[in-house]
């Protein structure tokens, strides 16, 4: 397992990157949460520099978050995760409550059935492989947090992450729901919904109202609400975490 300590002390705060993205990109994000306790960050299992190859399914995920939690001693933790990683802080709160205080989920899907990769590998085939430089990445992308994404290699910058990997993950995610998951979390919940993001409309809202959660709608935010929208990110976190717990 690959675990970034970004600082803070006391009750644990694990932050859980999207597809194709790592541990290092929540950095801007993990400044400002150290007041709420000690912040991790783990590469996932097919991302950055974490060498687990597969199996894919969402349990092999919300079990290495759950080993995460309990090896480093972060329990119950606040567990932080967007897209990808919001499915699966969302699937531990609901098979593993005794590790989490209270969740933070940010432009999910708990419902994809039918969808598949198709609909989108066109996207990351188009992309002008290898990139140039960083400056290429961010340009193309349009925000900073992609630099984080690539690895620089001998004839220029590439995805960390292994494509055929990210389809089969998202492959996954076609074959079925989460309801029953959805129905099964009782601890605090914040829902943040990019009005840009192209999720489906609607389910991030049931998920929220399903589990008593908060929930915000950010117009103007793309996919990835905390670098495109980061200051409303930031204080819808802060009032969540300052009302569901204390401050270290």
């Amino acid at each position: 397992m690959s675990v970034v300590e970004f600082g803070g002390a006391g009750q644990g705060v694990l932050l859980l990157h999207g597809l194709m993205s790592r541990a290092t990109a929540w950095w801007p994000v993990a400044q400002w949460l150290k007041p709420f306790g000690r912040v991790v960050g783990i590469d996932q299992r097919g991302h950055g520099r974490n060498p687990q190859r597969g199996p894919f399914r969402t349990e092999d995920f919300v079990a290495d978050a759950a080993a995460a939690i309990e090896d480093l001693g972060l329990g119950p933790a606040v567990v932080i995760g967007h897209s990808m990683g919001g499915l699966h802080a969302w699937c531990l709160a609901a098979t593993r409550p005794d590790l989490v205080r209270a969740i933070v989920v940010e432009d999910f899907a708990p419902d994809n059935r039918g969808r598949t990769v198709d609909e989108w590998k066109w996207l990351f085939d188009a992309w002008p492989v290898p990139f140039q430089s960083l400056a290429h990445v961010t340009s193309y992308f349009g925000a900073q947090v992609f630099a984080e994404y690539f690895e620089e290699r001998e004839d220029g910058w590439h995805l960390i992450a292994e494509m055929d990997d990210l389809y089969e993950i998202a492959g996954h995610w076609g074959t079925r729901a989460y309801w029953d998951e959805i129905d099964r979390v009782r601890c605090p919940s914040l829902v943040i919904e990019a009005g840009q993001g192209g999720q489906l409309p609607n389910q991030m809202a049931e998920a929220a109202r399903r589990s008593d959660g908060q929930y915000l709608h950010v117009p103007e935010a793309g996919h990835v609400v905390h670098a495109t929208a980061p200051w409303v990110y930031r204080g819808a976190v802060e009032a969540f975490l300052s009302t569901s717990i204390s401050p270290v």
